[in-house]
């Protein structure tokens, strides 16, 4: 009896994924988090007002949503100063990265990204058989001339840039970005990661016009306006890229009650002051705690803050461990020198409490795990 034949670029990929829920860890330690604090999530929660329209859309949820997000993209449009045709949704920030590179990369075609920076573009171009070429942060930060130059030589399709960046948090002002525009190289794209632009300071967006064919932008409804669950991001570009998308992508992806909540949570502009201001009364209160126990913080324009952990990434590997055991979920950069760090999300008050009273506890254990 025969079974499928996987292609045998499908045979050759590990099987592995770009991360591991914290159900599924809870699941092998059997153990329930106390504080959730790994998955960069909104713990504040959405605007009421999303919750509401979330919750009266529930009785038509049989019916199949506009796939066209007819009002989703008139809203959008007009506070970016952009046209609809210039905006294409999908299943979050992940599932429009990976229609980007279903688009432009064949297998043996270059792409170029950072050394640890966020895994699931990467996993999308090892999947399509691109071949991905990576350059090192520099001062904890992605390193734009490295990236730009690396695609030159190599001839990419795509470059990633996240900013801000995660896992770090960093950050690049957005005239930076514009002036490095100019050393991209003919032919490869910019995918200009913003999902945590709404946290980020004034200036961080660059100021691109929406028709430039060398940059695509991606932005999310799962971190300021939290609505991780629903899982709907989009992307912002030149007319004939965005355009393309409709040969590939999931047109029914988005549920009705997604398109609902997802339209009364951008109209809530005074929640997200609201998320903006209590995010960063939890960043602050993180380095207050790392502070204590004689940690520093990297500088974050995001929803986490990366807690340096003063040594190696075999030491911070046990830290995060103490804590997994004490249950508190954070996570950590994968790539060294960068997996100093832990990474700590931005938490309730009750759920921070727990952080300041088991960190000290994992620190210790971590330092000496006969104690």
């Amino acid at each position: 009896m025969i079974g499928p034949r996987f292609p045998d670029l499908i045979s050759r990929l590990p099987a592995t994924v770009p991360f591991v829920g914290p159900e599924e860890h809870e699941r092998a330690a059997g153990i329930r988090f106390r504080a959730r604090l790994g998955a960069n999530e909104n713990v504040f929660g959405p605007s009421p007002r999303a919750l509401e329209a979330l919750h009266s859309a529930d009785a038509e949820i049989w019916k199949y949503a506009d796939p066209s997000h007819f009002d989703l993209k008139a809203e959008l449009s007009a506070r970016l100063g952009c046209t609809p045709a210039n905006i294409v949704f999908g299943e979050g920030i992940d599932g429009c990265l990976g229609y980007l590179v279903r688009l432009l990369v064949e297998p043996g075609d270059a792409v170029v990204t950072s050394d640890g920076a966020y895994p699931t573009f990467s996993y999308h171009v090892n999947a399509y058989g691109g071949a991905l070429h990576k350059v090192p942060y520099r001062d904890d930060a992605e390193d734009i001339a490295a990236l730009f130059a690396k695609a030159a030589e190599v001839d990419a399709k795509i470059v990633y840039l996240a900013n801000p960046d995660n896992p770090m948090g960093s950050w690049y002002d957005g005239a930076a970005i514009e002036a490095a525009l100019d050393t991209l190289p003919d032919g490869t794209v910019l995918a200009l990661d913003e999902a945590y632009i709404e946290f980020a300071p004034k200036g961080t967006a660059p100021n691109i016009d929406p028709e430039d064919p060398r940059v695509i932008r991606f932005r999310t409804f799962s971190k300021a306006y939290g609505m991780a669950g629903a899982r709907v991001g989009y992307a912002v570009g030149a007319q004939p890229l965005i355009g393309a998308f409709d040969k590939v992508r999931n047109h029914f992806a988005m549920n009705r009650a997604a398109q609902a909540g997802v339209l009364a949570a951008l109209r809530d502009d005074a929640w997200l002051a609201e998320i903006r201001d209590r995010v960063g009364a939890a960043r602050a209160r993180i380095v207050e705690i790392a502070a204590a126990n004689g940690l520093t913080c990297l500088p974050s324009a995001t929803n986490f803050v990366a807690v340096d952990c003063g040594r190696d990434g075999d030491f911070a590997r046990a830290v995060l461990k103490a804590l997994v055991a004490r249950g508190v979920f954070v996570r950590m950069p994968f790539v060294a020198p960068q997996d100093r760090c832990l990474r700590i999300s931005a938490g309730t008050g009750a759920e921070l409490d727990i952080l300041a009273e088991e960190l000290p506890k994992a620190l210790a254990e971590a330092a000496d795990p006969a104690t």
